[in-house]
């Protein structure tokens, strides 16, 4: 409810850029239709004293927006309507985009982040990262994958999703601050996982070299988290400012290490610079073994806990060069797909 017209246009802006329907209200008995259920409402000066001598009951999440260094008079209606907050404009657009962005989104769910690093090139990384969130749509969850490697050829190619429309990296004008996850998933190619449309969107690197920025990335993944997504992020071995951001915000770390002594070697190196992050590092061993070393042997050598052990999976670079999603729902990566999608519940649990 507000009258001043350029305060009016900044609101309906910033409504826009949160994804945030909105409903107007002229004065206090048409507000009054929508007052209890609304989840923000946004005044200005004069729309808080009306609706304050109006009698309108008290709640909460109400806003009072001024243009300008707001004067005593302004305080005295807030107080009097019983607002949370009284807001300046400009200075406070970024804050009230998070709070219309919370408003359209709903009660805010819990989602988890798993980063996927492969301890050396060639490992798998990647493939694994894609089956856990085919995994997760298949278990009825909306997934979240993101692309954090510019060198990796471009982690749609692994889903066959090349040709499909939606933004990739280089397309995306996200430089922080709050990304609504609705319009995220609108905005990205959505290969179909079984009967489900629309329920994983893919944020490829494209064939650029030129990757996220780290901003970017932190809000891109919070945005998932928001929405209550599986998030799943693909990063290099080697430490680029996006993949950290990605660290810092992950639940837990999938460690990718082939069985065999060169790759334990390598894995060992990579675990230790993830573990400069703070965040839990899982191990999981792809086979075969051609000397016949062990998961656990490997999982020691590297210095983390096993998580899981894979062993091959037949028809799979076939599948792979076809552009057939991964994984078979029964096979060898789906099972550690599922293990994989379960310790990064778990772990994100243990975190909120």
């Amino acid at each position: 409810m507000v009258s001043d017209p350029d305060l009016l246009d900044a609101l309906l802006r910033l409504a826009a850029a949160a994804g945030c329907e909105v409903q107007r209200a002229v004065d206090p008995p048409q507000a009054r239709a929508f007052w209890s259920d609304a989840p923000l409402v946004v005044l200005d000066s004069a729309a808080a004293a009306q609706c304050a001598r109006a009698g309108l009951p008290r709640r909460g999440a109400v806003v009072v927006a001024v243009r300008g260094e707001p004067p005593a008079s302004v305080w005295r209606h807030a107080v009097a309507v019983g607002a949370e907050h009284v807001i300046t404009l400009p200075e406070a657009e970024q804050w009230l985009v998070a709070a219309l962005t919370d408003a359209a989104e709903g009660p805010r769910t819990n989602g988890a982040v798993l980063a996927v690093v492969g301890g050396r090139g060639g490992a798998g990384a990647s493939v694994l990262a894609a089956a856990v969130a085919v995994t997760a749509v298949r278990e009825g969850a909306r997934a979240l994958l993101v692309d954090c490697d510019p060198l990796g050829g471009g982690l749609d190619l692994v889903l066959g999703a090349e040709d499909l429309g939606g933004l990739r990296w280089p397309g995306i004008g996200v430089e922080g601050g709050r990304v609504p996850a609705a319009a995220l998933h609108a905005a990205l190619p959505s290969p179909r996982v079984g009967r489900r449309d629309g329920a994983l969107g893919v944020l490829s690197c494209d064939r650029s070299t030129h990757g996220p920025a780290p901003a970017a990335v932190r809000a891109v993944v919070e945005a998932g988290r928001r929405a209550g997504d599986v998030v799943v992020c693909d990063l290099p071995r080697y430490p680029t400012d996006a993949a950290t951001a990605a660290l810092t915000v992950a639940d837990l770390v999938a460690l990718v290490v082939t069985a065999d002594v060169r790759s334990s070697a390598a894995g060992a190196r990579v675990a230790t610079l993830l573990g400069r992050h703070g965040r839990p590092v899982r191990v999981v061993v792809r086979g075969p073994a051609p000397g016949g070393v062990e998961a656990d042997e490997v999982a020691r050598a590297v210095g983390a806990p096993l998580l899981a052990a894979m062993r091959p999976e037949p028809g799979l670079a076939r599948a792979l060069e076809r552009g057939e999603a991964p994984p078979r729902p029964h096979g060898p990566l789906a099972g550690a797909a599922r293990s994989v999608l379960t310790a990064v519940r778990a772990a994100s649990g243990a975190r909120s």
